[in-house]
């Protein structure tokens, strides 16, 4: 009788499923940490082996234009869980941060509705629990891994589970990637990075590691096949944002903010197709909501993918997905002595531009190039330290490397204006120019009206509050020998 009583209340507030317990996915999420666009085989990256990646993609949807909410740890998965823009969640719009329990998560929600949920490895963060109220990471309970998880599951009960890998972060083994038998050659290097061996071998490294996360992540799916479970579970992979180099991680450029996702959904998703719909993760909280029937919450600011997946279509689907917003706010303390600002940035990109707002436009992007006037270990803290970022420093005098170095650490103005159809790695900058200045209006009158529409503080005249947060975190430290 208790127990009907609580469904019953559940049901009241929306927490329970509208379907049955047999008609109810799981929802299998796996992430990596530091993994970005377009690092696998299924986006033709030469030297990227991704076979499970590869796989779900044959058997389900692969997306193209998929971006994070931020292009940071720890607002790219708040925004993530809860299905709201990092700039809605006060203190999770900055990394090392906390959130607050007032912010509904998905993983909660199904529980709250009968699921089994759980996490191995890294999941919500880093940050600190308490100071929001929360106990438990929102992603679910500490397993060691999905098969522990799946032996404790109740028998009969649908789960989510957060499948949390720390690979491809930061530090890496030096040559690890070409002793694993990756060709440094072969590597393809962006746009803003100097064609140099330690670079190539940097990249090489970086793949490795998205490698060990496309083995595990095999050995996890394998588990969920022999269990008779695959084709009744939505199992999603993606990257928390970009890879961790310079004018990548904790950037608004594709190298920073894109990332690879690709969904199966056994028979309930017709396999083999790309979507060039424009994508946030923030519409995954929605989606899995919606798949297991159970009410999306009014604040969240992304919406289900359900439509577009079982559509059956390729290309564009659903011609509102034409354009993707996303921002930054403090990464890591890095200015100047007892400024705690990050580098705060908003943007939009569209099939054909990327405009980006920097709001703060005298301050250094990622951080300042003297790290003593900030009491931190490394100039530049907001890149993680790495052989690339080293090489990029030691050699900024260099006529060869000035340019890559100026792109990642120069002063940057307060509109960046980039023309995708001739411009895809987005190193010039077109703003103000004449010909632009029509299309740059447009995008930031579109931003802009969106951003107030979504409430967020930075252009509502309460910017100063991000700044006003705690970090919880530490200071990078000083790079190795080699990095």
């Amino acid at each position: 009788m208790r127990t009907r009583l609580l469904i019953v209340a559940l049901a009241a507030v929306g927490c329970v499923s509208r379907l049955t317990a047999a008609d109810r996915p799981n929802v299998f999420f796996a992430i990596a940490d530091d993994w970005g666009y377009p690092h696998a085989g299924a986006y033709g990256d030469p030297a990227a082996k991704t076979p499970t990646f590869d796989r779900i993609v044959r058997e389900g949807v692969l997306f193209t234009h998929a971006f994070v909410s931020s292009p940071s740890c720890t607002p790219s998965r708040s925004a993530l869980l809860t299905g709201q823009f990092h700039w809605r969640l006060e203190e999770s719009a900055n990394l090392w941060s906390t959130l607050q329990t007032k912010f509904q998560t998905y993983p909660e929600l199904l529980r709250d509705a009968g699921y089994a949920i759980g996490h191995s490895r890294k999941a919500w963060g880093p940050g600190q629990l308490p100071p929001g109220g929360r106990k438990q990471n929102p992603a679910g309970p500490t397993f060691k891994d999905f098969g522990t998880f799946l032996k404790a599951r109740p028998k009969g009960t649908p789960f989510c589970f957060w499948f949390g890998s720390p690979d491809p972060h930061r530090p890496y083994d030096w040559q690890s990637g070409r002793k694993s038998g990756i060709d440094p050659a072969k590597v393809r290097l962006p746009g803003c990075f100097p064609d140099h061996e330690t670079v190539r071998d940097d990249v090489a490294d970086y793949l490795f590691e998205v490698q060990r996360f496309d083995r595990e992540l095999g050995e996890a799916l394998t588990l969920l096949k022999e269990t008779g479970e695959l084709d009744n579970t939505i199992v999603v992979i993606t990257g928390d944002h970009g890879m961790p180099f310079p004018r990548g991680k904790s950037n608004l450029y594709d190298l920073g903010c894109r990332v690879p996702l690709a969904v199966r959904w056994g028979a309930k998703v017709k396999g083999g197709r790309t979507v060039d719909d424009f994508v946030s993760l923030t519409d995954l909280a929605p989606t899995f909501l919606d798949a297991a029937g159970v009410k999306v919450p009014d604040d969240m600011t992304g919406s289900s993918l359900t439509g577009v997946l079982t559509s059956g279509k390729s290309g564009r689907v659903d011609p509102a997905r034409d354009h993707v917003l996303y921002g930054k706010e403090r990464h890591v303390p890095s200015q100047e002595k007892g400024n705690l600002s990050g580098y705060p940035g908003r943007a939009i990109r569209t099939a054909d531009y990327l405009y980006i707002r920097n709001f703060k436009p005298d301050l250094w992007p990622n951080g300042i190039p003297d790290a003593s006037k900030a009491q931190i270990a490394n100039s530049f803290a907001d890149t993680d330290n790495g052989p690339t970022k080293t090489f990029l420093i030691e050699h900024k005098d260099d006529p060869a490397v000035k340019r890559y170095y100026d792109l990642a650490f120069a002063k940057r103005p307060g509109e960046e204006l980039y023309d995708l159809r001739k411009d895809p790695d987005q190193l010039t900058n077109v703003a103000d120019r004449p010909e632009y200045a029509k299309t740059q209006g447009e995008l930031r009158e579109k931003l802009m009206a969106e951003l107030k529409a979504t409430k967020d503080p930075r252009v509502l005249g309460e910017a100063d509050r991000f700044d006003r947060y705690p970090y919880y975190g530490g200071s990078q430290k000083p790079p190795k020998k080699g990095q």
